[in-house]
């Protein structure tokens, strides 16, 4: 007889805890898999005092999950770390670092919820990796700040984020309260990520669920302030990030970014399609890396086409919003932590004017 995962997840639900909270409420159950006769999870805890004062709560578990029928083995891990690291250097930070965990599971709420003092929540996304999403987002935030704008940077794609090195800050954001986290600052732009939350280069192994948690932590849990407009850089593809994102949040629209290749533009139109499909208006289309203009004898090349992103939009009828050349100055930039939109070169005028359109639109 095979187990059914959900019946067994609610057979530990309402175990008690030594602070009064029912296992549920206190969401410490982490990655919860039937295999089999064998059920596994892992109980999150703060530290190891509280660890040790779990053992009862181990124990009833373990006793409830074999008096199932099916199940010949339940497997337990309690995880806490050996101690607390201290945050380092942190840019805007008067309290503590943050109690509260990220990546737990959503909890529930009906629809889409506006974020307090945010005005405008545009999406950027892509349909396929590699094609310069995490520097448009960038880039187009500063912009947007030096046209005026009050402007957040929610980094959003949670399996490889990039802003905190695109966006130069570092260390890791408070939470004074221990329930909700101040973001930091950067070139006039408020900015949060992820990335903030771990050690660099710490991979993120996460289902969907805790995905879904996090999304909604960093959506409703940051202290925004007042905004113009909120950018949120999302994960290439169309997955759980992008899902929670229009479940969670009124998303005001998409801007899709792709280069002019037809490869890219196919995963363009699944990223268009996606957003329509999850009612969210597609602003528009940008082609980057459009063009590339050689430092030493000037010539103009065209690497991965051109012109094909500006007649996709014109074929399905969406508003282009620009083209964005492929600089070494744009790299250097990001990796320096300085957006290249910070300067007055051609590709920052390119910027600007994206910033004067979304403002121009209301949109910003």
């Amino acid at each position: 007889m095979s187990v059914n995962r959900e019946a067994a997840l609610r057979e530990i639900s309402d175990i008690v805890l030594p602070d009064g909270r029912t296992l549920e409420k206190a969401d410490l159950v982490r990655a919860f898999s039937v295999d089999g006769d064998t059920v596994r999870f892992v109980l999150e805890v703060a530290d190891a005092g509280v660890a040790r004062s779990l053992a009862p709560v181990e124990a009833e578990a373990k006793r409830r999950l074999e008096a199932l029928p099916g199940v010949a083995k339940v497997q337990i891990v309690m995880t806490a770390p050996a101690s607390k690291a201290a945050p380092t250097q942190p840019v805007r930070s008067s309290g503590a670092a943050p109690s509260l965990q990220i990546g737990r599971h959503p909890t529930g709420q009906g629809g889409p919820q506006p974020i307090p003092g945010v005005k405008s929540i545009i999406a950027i996304g892509s349909g396929k990796g590699g094609v310069g999403k995490s520097t448009v987002t960038s880039n187009l935030a500063v912009a947007l700040a030096r046209a005026g704008r009050r402007v957040g940077l929610l980094d959003a794609d949670i399996y490889g984020p990039s802003q905190p090195r695109m966006m130069g800050v570092s260390g890791r954001p408070a939470s004074p309260d221990g329930q909700h986290i101040e973001p930091l600052q950067a070139h006039g732009v408020t900015v949060m990520s992820i990335g903030l939350m771990l050690k660099e280069g710490e991979a993120v192994v996460w289902r969907g669920p805790m995905l879904m948690g996090a999304m909604q932590q960093m959506l409703q849990q940051v202290n925004w302030g007042e905004l113009d407009v909120l950018l949120i850089d999302l994960p290439p593809g169309t997955g759980d990030v992008q899902l929670s994102l229009c479940q969670k949040a009124a998303v005001t629209g998409a801007i899709i970014v792709s280069t002019p290749q037809d490869v890219a533009l196919l995963d363009a139109r699944r990223a268009i399609d996606m957003f329509n499909k999850l009612k969210a208006p597609v602003l528009g289309l940008v082609e980057n890396m459009s063009t590339y203009v050689c430092p030493n004898c000037g010539h103009e090349a065209h690497l991965f086409g051109h012109g094909g992103v500006a007649a996709e939009a014109r074929a399905l009828g969406l508003p282009f919003l620009g083209e964005l050349p492929l600089e070494l100055d744009v790299r250097l930039a990001g990796d320096s932590g300085r957006p290249v939109a910070l300067g007055d070169g051609a590709t920052a005028q390119a910027y600007a004017r994206l910033a004067d359109r979304l403002v121009g639109d209301g949109l910003a």
